[in-house]
């Protein structure tokens, strides 16, 4: 059931990148001034334009990563945070790989300014894959105290 989930995000992810590209008028829009903007970009590399043109070894890299996180999710069987953490990971990584394999390169279009920092264009997967990681950052902290117990401080 946890990889409807994932499911949910490539399906999201995918409609999301057909329509913009679908779409020209919504290919270079303002829609909140200083603040939002939907921009289509051809990322051919990962985060922040890194190893662009690195299409191949990316794909290879999210592949491996997808197949590790459904590994742990059937061989571990993790809490249901952490569980939850993964399947949006497993989402994202498929996404953007779909994007990799089919065109060789992921499609970006999701652009914000935050305090005149123009933060770098991204996608519904790309979304799943920080939401992700930030669960599995908390899911780390929420079982290391469940684990040793409270801490000192706590009254």
């Amino acid at each position: 059931m946890i990889y409807a989930l994932s499911l949910v995000v490539v399906l999201l992810d995918q409609i999301t990148k057909i329509w913009i590209v679908n779409t020209p008028a919504c290919q270079d829009l303002v829609l909140i001034p200083g603040f939002f903007h939907l921009t289509y970009l051809k990322n051919t590399g990962m985060a922040w334009s890194l190893l662009s043109g690195y299409t191949q070894l990316l794909s290879v890299i999210s592949a491996a990563a997808v197949l590790f996180m459904i590994w742990i999710m059937e061989k571990k069987k993790p809490k249901p945070l952490t569980k939850t953490a993964l399947a949006l990971m497993i989402g994202g990584a498929f996404g953007n790989m779909i994007d990799r394999l089919m065109l060789g390169y992921v499609r970006d279009f999701l652009d914000f300014y935050i305090f005149g920092y123009n933060f770098p264009v991204f996608n519904v997967a790309d979304m799943a894959l920080c939401i992700g990681v930030g669960l599995l950052i908390l899911a780390s902290f929420l079982e290391d105290e469940e684990k040793h117990g409270k801490n000192e401080l706590d009254i």
